[in-house]
């Protein structure tokens, strides 16, 4: 009965001073409780009764028989007469593992159990998908069901030693498909991180089949959104023990299970990381003035450690070295300082532009910044030339980026700056080239 019960915080409700509003439910409190309780104390040994609504549900079960469309119509029907709030954890229970289940995820052994449930279904993906729409509309339905359903995965997840590996399956196929469809969000892998599940690899065991349905029903981005929503996406590590969290590890099980697409991801997220704090680290390096050898040592041990390319690694250090500096407002000025500044760099970049594909990086990174910074737009020219005289960049890439290498931002302004020099770069590399010859 809401009926009576709503007084005293309406009473609330309204603008009273606390003392009043106290007063005024003190008054009323003793009628109210005294009439409740008396009918409360009836009701509840009637009420709470899983074990009667388990005996509702079966019995209905038992005549839909495992027709999954009847199975939904069913309890669709009973929500108006049975109280699935209060007994969400017993629905659930009987729909995934034909009954009550005890603590441990053991069927409670005095039941009735049912047939019409996921665990007695046949193991394939078909199966789980018909299942997963009859939870889908169950929960579509009776909205206030998404919650218990939620806490009854997690439970689930929990229990995972006390089930066979047929019943583990079908579980994680099912909740794959529940998750690409948004019924089930992703926080509730957490539970997969319980210690005696990753200590004992039912973890990982699990993930792997969660993973391939869920992959199987979107992809792997909408996965990573799924996971990045719930800060999860830096954690798939931890479905393994503390000794064999690494990339290294992961990416093998993960791939030799056959999801080379997760390895992938989890290698990705890996390095944007490592990125990250090979950024941060360098730009302390730099303004607290670390001789250049020592950065130089440091940058090669996090590039082997993480496995980070050159091309990487040197967009990174133009960044760190490019937002040292106050740049000066004066586009006349700006120059000038800029190509003070990035000489006494030179060295540093020159160690990172051993390979073709690294100075074209550095190349573009270069365009983009004066492009985007708009006083740089006249000093593009000015940093390519003393980055090739520094031997930061040489001739073939630099003529390359001008035939078509370049990107489009700028790019009249760019190629107009570069004309004269890049003619030189030519007419000097057929001088070399005839002077070869003729020392033939």
């Amino acid at each position: 009965g809401h009926g009576p019960l709503g007084a005293p915080s309406a009473a609330v409700a309204r603008p009273l001073s606390l003392r009043a509003s106290f007063m005024n439910q003190k008054q009323q409190k003793p009628t109210l409780s005294g009439q409740r309780f008396k009918t409360r104390k009836r009701d509840e040994k009637e009420r709470f009764d899983p074990t009667q609504f388990q005996d509702c549900i079966i019995q209905g079960l038992t005549e839909t028989g495992t027709d999954l469309e009847a199975v939904a119509k069913f309890l669709d029907a009973s929500g108006a007469k049975l109280d699935y709030r209060r007994y969400a954890e017993t629905l659930f229970d009987i729909l995934v593992a034909g009954g009550m289940l005890a603590p441990g995820g053991t069927l409670a052994d005095d039941m009735t159990r049912t047939d019409v449930c996921v665990f007695a279904a046949q193991e394939d993906l078909e199966t789980m998908q018909a299942f997963a729409q009859v939870f889908n509309k169950l929960i579509r339905r009776y909205k206030y069901l998404e919650k218990g359903f939620e806490d009854e995965v997690k439970k689930l997840l929990l229990f995972l030693k006390g089930f066979s590996e047929s019943e583990r399956n079908k579980l994680a196929m099912l909740t794959g498909i529940l998750l690409a469809n948004g019924t089930l969000n992703a926080s509730i892998l957490n539970s997969l991180y319980n210690e005696n599940l990753v200590k004992e690899g039912v973890s990982a065991a699990f993930a792997v089949k969660l993973f391939k349905s869920w992959i199987n029903e979107k992809d792997i981005n909408a996965v990573a959104v799924s996971l990045r929503k719930v800060n999860m996406d830096n954690r798939l590590m931890e479905l393994f023990p503390a000794n064999k969290q690494s990339v290294e590890h992961f990416s093998k099980y993960f791939t030799e299970a056959g999801l080379k697409e997760l390895s992938e991801y989890v290698r990705n997220q890996q390095t944007i990381g490592a990125r990250k704090e090979l950024q941060k680290e360098l730009q302390e390096q730099m303004s607290r003035g670390d001789p250049f050898k020592d950065i130089i040592l440091y940058i090669k041990e996090e590039m082997k450690k993480n496995n980070i390319s050159e091309q990487t690694v040197i967009a990174i250090i133009w960044s760190s070295v490019m937002s040292t500096v106050e740049w000066n407002k004066k586009e006349e000025l700006v120059a000038e300082q800029a190509i003070k500044h990035l000489k006494q760099y030179s060295p540093l970049l020159a160690a990172f532009t051993t390979q073709g594909q690294s100075e074209l990086t550095l190349l573009l990174k270069i365009q983009e910044y004066c492009y985007d910074n708009i006083h740089f737009m006249k000093a593009f020219q000015k940093i390519v030339v003393l980055f090739y005289k520094a031997e930061v960049l040489s001739e073939e890439p630099i003529l390359k980026w001008y035939k078509d290498a370049h990107l489009a931002k700028g790019k009249s302004v760019f190629l107009e700056q570069m004309k004269k020099f890049v003619e030189w770069l030519k007419n000097a590399e057929e001088e070399s080239e005839s002077e070869a010859e003729e020392g033939d």
